[in-house]
């Protein structure tokens, strides 16, 4: 048994130091040290020998099966650094060859113009408020001077997910949630956030875009600081000899209303193609807040009064910047981005 021991421990060597690689490897340490490998059936053996033939025999078959995993272990790990180096110098890198730039983002053109706008309602007094996207119909409609079944509704194809509950279709919802927080006290806010209408997108439309709504309650409130307040926006947002007019409009929410129209930052007034030969742009709605929407908001239509308006960021960040395409505001393509990155407003 002792030469038979021998033998198979020299096979055994001889077969992992002509092995080529890891799966080689494992056959062999399979084939001697494996539960029907020769080397334990040696061990199972052991008992048709004598006592005295028994320690011997294990220590020597013990020997030998440690002598073949240790031949082992170094083999793999051997192969595994051949392995290795072999991969390295497959995948060599050229170390002198000029790295692949890196583009940097930068400050989106929406968030240039919400930022300019709150600094400028900030610096005037104003509070930011926000809302949920996903509202209640109360706030979004009811709320608002809007009824079920009222037909200024259908100027909005709202996207409903319950028969309660919809996509904000412009940020008025926050304002009608701030008048009850504040029950009754007077308040200046600007609501700027992302709204959702079912419409076709192209050039100029949208089914999400983002709004700013401004909103002030207090005591004798007059359209004469409504149209102040947006005479001071028109000429932070798009020059300081832009001239603004108001023309009579109907919302449901505001009551008298108007749309507020901007000269034409780019005749002067004369007539182009941005005009369209008028020498006005329409900018935003305006008006007084309604009586239904102040009594509704918890306030005393007696003895408040209020004005409320309403943009669009993207016409905004369009006119301002020359941007023929609303799509492009969302592809976030760099190449796009980084034309505004020396643009400060």
């Amino acid at each position: 048994m002792e030469q038979q021991l021998k033998q198979l421990e020299q096979e055994a060597l001889a077969k992992i130091e002509a092995a080529l690689n890891l799966k080689e490897l494992n056959e062999v340490r399979v084939a001697y040290l494996g539960k029907k490998g020769p080397i334990t059936d040696l061990l199972k053996g052991m008992g048709k020998l004598s006592p005295e033939e028994r320690p011997k025999m294990g220590a020597l078959v013990n020997k030998v099966r440690e002598h073949v995993t240790e031949q082992l272990e170094a083999k793999v790990a051997e192969l595994e650094e051949q392995a290795v180096l072999e991969q390295l110098e497959k995948e060599s890198i050229d170390v002198t060859l000029p790295g692949r730039p890196v583009r940097v983002g930068n400050r989106h053109p929406l968030t240039r113009v919400v930022e300019e706008i709150e600094d400028l309602f900030i610096s005037m007094g104003y509070e930011v408020a926000e809302g949920p996207e996903v509202e209640k119909d109360y706030y979004n409609f009811e709320a608002l001077n809007l009824p079920k079944g009222h037909p200024a509704r259908d100027m909005q194809d709202t996207f409903y997910i319950t028969e309660e509950t919809l996509l904000r279709t412009h940020t008025s919802p926050v304002q009608a949630r701030t008048m009850l927080e504040k029950k009754g006290e007077p308040l200046r806010i600007i609501c700027p956030g992302k709204v959702f209408r079912r419409d076709s997108d192209d050039a100029t439309h949208s089914h999400q875009f983002m709004q700013i709504e401004g909103l002030v309650v207090g005591e004798n409130i007059r359209m004469s600081d409504l149209k102040g307040t947006l005479d001071k926006m028109a000429k932070k947002m798009f020059g300081s000899d832009r001239e603004i007019r108001l023309r009579p409009s109907f919302f449901p929410f505001t009551e008298p209303s108007v749309e507020m129209d901007i000269s034409c930052f780019k005749c002067g007034g004369s007539g182009c193609n941005v005009c369209k030969q008028t020498g006005w742009i329409e900018i935003l709605g305006a008006g007084m807040v309604h009586p239904n929407v102040l009594e509704m908001g918890g306030y005393d239509s007696k003895k408040y009064s209020g004005f409320a308006f309403g943009m669009g960021v993207e016409r905004i960040a369009m006119l301002k910047y020359g941007v023929e395409d609303i799509r492009h505001f969302y592809t976030n393509d760099n190449r796009f981005i980084s034309q505004f990155q020396r643009t400060e407003g």
